[in-house]
């Protein structure tokens, strides 16, 4: 293996060419980051894409995958004006970088990697690649593979893309210091996460939170705060809302006074509560008090978990309703979350399907805030706006009163139960002297003097050494050169576990990727998980046993129930279930049909203007569908009349015996009838009525016979008496192509 890596901007990624994550891993100690700092969107205001104008949107990117319905529009994929997150947490930097390319080809442009279970409570960094319980191992090394990454990424959707992580703990300097190495750009950064939820001592928080956030702010990393978390764990969330402006004041405030620009700051917001609650009436007063407050602050926009379940339709019914918050009020981050948040399995392609929902609903809320405005006058509105800004105001003069914020947390102020200042003194309560790592804090000696840059807090350095802020000499100059200001000197250690890093975990799985064998994943490479969803004509307990031993008779493994739904207590239950298939598909087994070949516009013409073609086209029995047909056959949508065919069209919900009739009446050479699947199978009865008759007739031979509908497949098509099937995506000129190649064919 070489020593060095081979020229990654020389060697830019193949859209159709997997990433190759073991030349990634080659040479890595040898890799610098090439930008620091957060970077937001391009503004493209007032752009027009198609035959539509946006108001709210940013620079379009180079490589993308639009939403579903884009392919009526051009494939446009107009871009939303605000960042857009997927929050990461498969435990494997090597899996995790195949995901983030996966979310940035949909749009995403924030890459939040979750932080494994427990790292707060480590009081130093880890080093190598372990594997991760609930979020990746954060380590010098994890974060330099994903930068490196990212930047082949960004290259590829071009756009510049964020990378995030965790700067909290009890090694919270030692973690900022090697995020502002690395050039990670985002950070969430809060002594009061620290403190409420990891348990860490008080004092030691808020003082490792002043040295970390002085050291993001020289980096230029964007910092986000953690009271979100009051929401998520309170046991009545919307009863939060005046804590969660107190502690986004007390962050912001240390924040600023430790040097850190107010424009590097963002609040993590969270709509506090969810439907069945009337949750739009009850979080937009609180939208606007937070961004009546803070202003001057960037906000990032995040939806509600404390309410969500495992229903995916559920989640993202709550993620579009909060999305309208954002949209009526302001956001300069998305934040995206899936369902994975109430099933505890990270699926990469929830991810996915949170971004598409951000850049769906935003794209498509357009412009919101000039049709409809917000109130503000409403006395109701008006009213509950005012009081929770009041009640925050009480809340903070309370705790002044009891002496501050460390003995308001002794005296559980956070996260009660009750809406301040009514409490249920069921609130989280920590002792300012006790607490993991209480008693570390050691005061400095009189000469203590530490020769770098972005040191906070007492250091005697000699005279003309403070810093070119100053107008004097770098503190590093004394060394020559601290690694903030020398990145040679950026330390790298390797792996330290022989067995638990993503080498070893690669070589499990090298066989799958020399040979391009293909296996069902969701989390890892490899693993294998499927997903299947079933409906079962039982009640909810006896359902969820059914579907386990269905599993089993599917040859699935290590089945679990991730999601079930009543739909009624005796007719039946929705079920998901989750196991693993171990099989893996040789790709080079498949017969694998070849596209059908479409004619130049010349040639069709010609053809039918030879023969002066004539198509009869019809829906068929009692379907009133008619969009589809008209998108085949007419003009104006690029169907057959484009070449000239004669198209006589019969309307809806036509019987077999007409369209047969009108077809022999006008020498028609074709028939075109569009049909959905039905559950009675009259799709199928009604082909082969149609073939039969034609053949009664003895004009089979005489007539192309071609069905189509969204789910009609070619080979159905042909199995049921028809000449050709066409599905799903049809053109008029995929169409106009089997005719002519049909009748050659036939020598007619």
């Amino acid at each position: 293996m070489s020593d060095m890596p081979r020229d990654l901007h020389d060697a830019p990624l193949d859209p159709n060419v997997k990433l190759d994550i073991e030349a990634l891993l080659e040479g890595l100690e040898h890799y610098r980051p090439r930008r620091h700092g957060w970077t937001w969107r391009t503004q493209a205001p007032d752009q027009d894409l198609y035959e539509f104008s946006y108001r709210e949107t940013s620079e379009n990117v180079t490589n993308s995958i639009p939403l579903p319905a884009a392919h009526y529009f051009d494939n446009i994929d107009p871009q939303p004006d605000c960042v857009i997150t997927t929050e990461i947490a498969s435990g494997r930097p090597e899996d995790d970088i195949r995901r983030m390319r996966m979310a940035a080809w949909h749009g995403a442009d924030h890459m939040m990697v979750i932080r494994t279970a427990g790292q707060s409570h480590i009081d130093g960094l880890l080093e190598g690649t372990p594997e991760g319980v609930g979020g990746i191992a954060v380590t010098r090394k994890q974060c330099r593979l994903t930068r490196r990454a990212l930047d082949l990424i960004e290259d590829e959707v071009g756009r510049p893309i964020n990378y995030h992580s965790y700067v909290s703990g009890v090694a919270g300097p030692e973690i900022a210091v090697m995020f502002a190495e690395e050039g990670v750009n985002g950070a969430h950064q809060d002594p009061q996460y620290n403190v409420l939820y990891r348990n860490i001592n008080m004092y030691r928080s808020f003082v490792d939170s002043a040295v970390a956030k002085h050291v993001m702010a020289a980096a230029g990393i964007l910092q986000i705060d953690g009271a979100h978390n009051a929401n998520a764990t309170a046991v009545k969330a919307w009863k939060v809302m005046p804590e969660l402006l107190v502690q986004h004041a007390i962050n912001c405030a240390y924040s600023v006074a430790v040097g850190m620009p107010k424009e590097n700051i963002a609040l993590s917001t969270v709509p506090p509560d969810a439907a069945p609650a009337p949750c739009m009436r009850m979080d937009l007063p609180y939208a606007i008090a937070l961004r009546d407050l803070f202003g001057e602050y960037k906000m990032r926009a995040q939806e509600n978990t404390r309410y969500m379940e495992s229903d995916g339709r559920d989640a993202t019914v709550s993620h579009v309703m909060n999305l309208m918050i954002s949209r009526l009020t302001s956001a300069d981050i998305q934040s995206t979350i899936t369902p994975d948040e109430g099933r505890n399995v990270p699926w990469h392609y929830n991810n996915v399907a949170a971004v598409d929902t951000a850049k769906q609903s935003l794209v498509g809320m357009d412009g919101l805030r000039e049709a409809v405005k917000i109130d503000r006058e409403n006395p109701e509105l008006k009213t509950r706006v005012r009081e929770i800004k009041e009640r925050a105001v009480l809340f903070l003069e309370a705790m002044l009163r009891d002496g501050g914020y460390f003995a308001g947390v002794e005296k559980a102020y956070f996260v009660d139960s009750g809406e301040y200042p009514e409490t249920n003194d069921d609130g989280i309560a920590r002792c300012s002297d006790g607490g993991v790592a209480e008693g570390t804090i050691v005061p400095r000696a009189d000469d203590y003097m530490a020769p770098v840059c972005h040191h906070f807090g007492v250091n005697h350095l000699p005279e003309g050494y403070r810093g070119r802020a100053f107008g004097e000499a770098a503190p590093c100059d004394l060394i020559g050169g601290c690694t903030l200001c020398d990145d040679t000197k950026v330390p790298f250690t390797d792996e330290l576990d022989p067995t638990d890093n993503a080498a070893m975990r690669l070589a499990q799985t090298a066989e799958q990727r020399e040979r391009d064998l293909i296996k069902p994943e969701v989390e890892w490479a490899g693993d294998g998980i499927v997903a299947v969803t079933m409906f079962l004509p039982a009640a909810e307990r006896v359902a969820e046993a059914a579907a386990l031993e269905l599993g089993k008779a599917m040859n699935l493994v290590d089945c679990e129930v991730i999601h079930k739904r009543v739909m009624h207590p005796a007719e039946g239950t929705l079920i998901e279930l989750k196991g693993r298939l171990d099989v893996a598909i040789d790709p080079k087994t498949l017969v694998i049909p070849e596209p059908p070949e479409v004619l130049t516009d010349e040639e069709i013409r010609d053809f039918v203007h030879e023969r002066n073609l004539r198509v009869v086209a019809a829906t068929m029995g009692e379907d009133e569908h008619s969009v589809g047909m008209r998108e085949i056959i007419d003009l104006k949508h690029g169907g057959l009349e484009k070449w000239s065919f004669s198209v006589t069209y019969l309307g809806t919900s036509v019987p077999v015996e007409k369209v047969l009739d009108a077809a022999i009446e006008h020498a028609a050479s074709a028939v075109l009838i569009s049909t959905i699947i039905t559950h009675g199978d009259m799709h199928r009865i009604q082909m082969e009525k149609l073939a039969d008759l034609a053949a009664e007739k003895g004009v089979r031979d005489k007539l192309l016979l071609i069905a189509g509908g969204t789910q009609v497949t070619d080979e159905l098509a042909r199995s049921w008496g028809m000449d050709a099937g066409f599905g799903r995506r049809t053109k008029g000129l995929d169409v106009a192509s089997f005719i002519v190649k049909a009748m050659r064919e036939r020598g007619r």
